[in-house]
């Protein structure tokens, strides 16, 4: 029987650790919280604000469990996650344990390693109440704000409304994007870029920037068509010449926020789905042969850039054998950690557990989006430790007259950190950022003439901000220090699902609902859903957590200011239930002013003479709101389409309903997808209709559910497996064949689903000339171009196939 008991929160974490914590050891999972405040009631003293906990729906079974086991424990481990939320799960596991709580030690490890967690073990600590707290404070002031604002805003909109203390910041955040778009006027400017030729190859382009001396601000087309003159009339003369060596350095290893937003411009992740493909990899993944179950990240959510010695060490150690000595730093290199993380500084960086885990080795171990995230967090782990890039830039400025431009080359010398990971200088998705070429300049000398080529003078708009993307929102939440690492993906979640917001291609946009809301409690509750005070609540929180406040003592302070806006808000806030918002359109029956309601379904425009007058009107979004000043006609009777709204969506129906059914998917009208294939169903003969489902358009059987024949859009039947000769060496007999997904090419045994043995690379019937194993994988990359490369995990052969040179 196994003297100690470990704790930790999921079974996949529970699992891995039982691998190699050994005998004496029995894990168990709590499987996330096991108490929490009560569902249906406030559950928090608004004088003392002592919160009452319970034991959450379904979880009776786990702590029972757990107390028997607990029972016969000599020692009890909490091992749950290394943050607020895992101390505060240790903290109510420990007081379910009644008289067993004794034996309660508290361990911490950054990373589900053998080393780390028996070094955890051999430096056992007790529950850290600060942190404890500061998650207590989190937990109590979100129920004090939900349990209040969200009532009231049921009495003055809508029943079924909700309102959170940090979503509402981030919806706030929206709106305001979305105002500013609104009421930006778009300034006119002109710009010229001149082809010009040297004495010297190639030509080059020099755009203008500066008029006298001055900056060129071009606002209308009459002075445009003057300089345009002057450029093609005059002559140009190379005035000054500028070289200069350019140094780009390596960002720090992953952060959680870093990691979310690189997840979402490189593979468009969703910040939840990163986070979930993350703990997959941080609790562990079975890699087969020596190395077995094991964790392949560190905690992956953490606002430190830190990196521990023996993880330097070791990573040094891989970039001077794999990328030479030269890459490599005298000393490694050091990153600043910010204020916001100086309370967690015991965290690390998110990195890989050891490089031995390389990504090309265990990539058929790992899903398509596990090796992913894997891959991006390994190569800029590697990358932080590697010397800056070099460049040497060059500045021309031409003149032409009283007017200048400027050319500009660079040309890469030493690749330093760009040898593996190339994010470092990339912009989020939509802000304003130029990758330059490596482009050289011909070379030139001062005074010398040069010759127009062509000119190319275009009139131009000021654009409006952009829409939030998830990593927009997740970079601008984390500059105005408005949650933390552990709460940005449920941010981004909670706004979406009250109906707050939408995304239509991967942006933000505030419905109806939500631009109401914001203003409502913007007016009453102006604090509470602004930047700077929801920024300083996070501060007093760290503080808590760092001992420096008494969580009590914080929540006395929140709570006399929201009481106040509270009793004001219940007299003063503008009531739109039952009355909805006024807009400027008319009814087209009544001709009465028509207005924007809230319906257990969303958000719709009535006519404000109901029930006289029962006139509805789907307000139009995403992919339908290309259509609002379009009649869409139905092209089977000939009747206008109106807009409508089911569970699955909006879509357009026909006008003569019930007589006809036809309907218009919004997506297919604005990919310009005709309706009407007026194709058979090559199994029953019935005619076919278009669909469109998650992975886009399709054709149905009318006749479904009897007939679920269906065809894809400029498709015919799938491709049939293609041999590659080689023998499955799962179950010996099959034959591995290429197949084709929606993701790519791949290559799995041809007995499936008897057999699911599968690679991502491909196969070739050619022995491994190290370990003899039966075949080797073809792969390119980037960096090596054409390679061969052995799947046993225990052989490290990685050779360049040698290509043919071409006669």
């Amino acid at each position: 029987m196994a003297k100690n008991l470990v704790i930790v929160e999921s079974p996949a974490k529970a699992k891995t650790i039982n691998k190699f914590i050994g005998k004496d050891y029995d894990v168990k999972a709590s499987v996330g919280h096991v108490r929490d405040l009560p569902k249906s009631e406030l559950g928090v003293d608004e004088e003392t604000f002592e919160p009452t906990y319970e034991i959450l729906e379904g979880k009776e079974k786990v702590v029972s469990e757990l107390r028997a086991a607990a029972k016969k424990a000599e020692h009890i481990f909490i091992a749950s996650d290394p943050d607020r939320e895992g101390e505060a799960i240790g903290w109510h596991v420990v007081n379910l344990l009644g008289k067993d709580a004794s034996k309660v030690r508290r361990i911490l490890f950054h990373e589900i390693t053998k080393n780390a967690v028996q070094k955890a073990i051999n430096q056992p600590l007790d529950i850290d109440m600060n942190k404890v707290n500061a998650q207590q404070a989190r937990r109590v002031l979100d129920r004090l704000v939900g349990y209040k604002l969200s009532p009231l805003l049921w009495d003055k909109v809508r029943r079924g409304l909700s309102a959170g203390r940090v979503q509402s910041v981030a919806l706030k955040m929206i709106v305001d994007r979305e105002e500013e778009i609104k009421a930006f006027l778009p300034e006119e400017y002109w710009s010229f870029a001149a082809k010009l030729s040297a004495k010297n190859p190639p030509p080059f382009i020099a755009k203008l920037t500066k008029v006298e001396a001055k900056k060129a601000e071009v606002p209308n087309e009459e002075l445009a068509r003057k300089i345009e003159a002057q450029l093609k009339s005059g002559s140009f003369r190379v005035a000054a010449i500028a070289r200069k060596e350019k140094k780009q350095s390596p960002g720090p290893p992953f952060i959680t926020s870093t990691l979310q937003r690189a997840a979402y411009n490189r593979f468009k992740y969703p910040v939840k789905r990163t986070m979930q493909i993350a703990q997959k990899l941080y609790e562990g993944k079975e890699l087969g042969g020596e190395f077995g179950l094991v964790g392949l990240i560190s905690y992956m959510r953490t606002d430190s850039v830190r990196v521990s010695d023996d993880a330097l060490v070791e990573v040094r150690q891989y970039i001077g054998a794999r990328y030479g000595e030269d890459i490599l730093p005298e000393k490694p290199n050091v990153y600043k950690v910010k204020k916001s993380a100086q309370a967690q500084d015991a965290h690390e960086a998110v990195r890989p557990t050891s490089t031995a885990f390389d990504p090309d080795k265990i990539q058929d171990f790992l899903t398509r989006e596990e090796y992913n995230i894997y891959k991006l967090i390994f190569e800029r782990f590697v990358a932080s430790q590697m010397k800056p890039a070099l460049f040497d830039v060059t500045d021309v400025d031409i003149e032409n007259g009283n007017l200048t431009l400027r050319a500009s080359g660079e040309v890469q010398k030493f690749a330093g950190f760009l040898a593996v990971f190339q994010d470092g200088a990339v912009p989020d998705d939509d802000e304003d950022g130029e990758k330059v070429d490596d482009k050289a300049l011909p070379a030139m000398t001062e005074g010398e003439m040069l010759e127009l080529l062509s000119l190319d003078t275009r009139q131009n708009f000021t654009q409006p901000p952009p829409r939030y993307t998830e990593a927009t929102l997740v970079k601008a939440l984390e500059e105005n220090g408005i949650g933390r690492p552990s709460t940005y993906g449920a941010i981004l979640t909670t706004i979406q699902a009250r109906d707050y917001t939408y995304k239509h291609e991967g942006k933000f946009h505030p419905t109806q609902l939500g631009m109401l809301v914001k203003k409502l409690l913007k007016e009453s509750f102006g604090d509470i859903i602004d930047e700077t005070y929801t920024a300083g609540l996070e501060d007093k929180l760290d503080e808590v957590e760092e001992g420096k406040l008494e969580w009590k003592d914080l929540m006395k302070d929140f709570s006399k200011k929201f009481t106040k806006d509270l009793a004001r808000a219940e007299k003063e806030m503008t009531q739109v239930k039952g009355t909805g918002l006024e807009t400027d359109e008319k009814c087209e029956n009544c001709g009465a002013p028509m207005v924007i309601k809230f319906g257990r379904f969303g958000e719709f425009m009535a006519c404000s003479n109901y029930p006289e007058c029962k006139t509805t009107k789907e307000i139009a979004k995403g992919d339908a709101a290309g259509t609002d000043d379009e009649t869409i006609i139905c092209d089977k009777c000939g009747k206008p389409m109106a807009l409508k709204r089911s569970r699955f969506g909006q879509f357009f129906a026909c006008t003569g309903y019930p007589d006809c059914k036809n309907t218009k998917d919004p997506k297919l009208l604005k990919a310009n997808i005709p309706n009407e294939p007026q194709l058979p169903c090559e199994n029953c003969g019935k005619e076919m209709v278009l669909k469109s489902g998650r992975y886009g358009p399709f054709y149905s059987c009318s006749g479904y559910p009897e007939c679920k024949t269906i065809r894809k859009i400029g498709g015919g039947k799938s491709t049939p497996p293609k041999p590659t000769g080689v023998k499955c060496p799962k179950c010996e007999e099959g034959e591995l064949v290429e197949r084709r997904s929606r993701r790519g090419v791949f290559f799995s045994c041809s007995r499936y689903p008897k057999c699911e043995f599968a690679l991502n690379n491909r196969p070739v019937a050619r022995e491994c000339p190290k370990c003899h194993a039966p075949y080797l994988m073809e792969k390119e990359t980037k960096r090596e171009g054409q390679i061969e490369l052995c799947n046993n995990p225990e052989c490290d052969y990685r050779e360049k196939i040698a290509v043919p040179a071409s006669s």
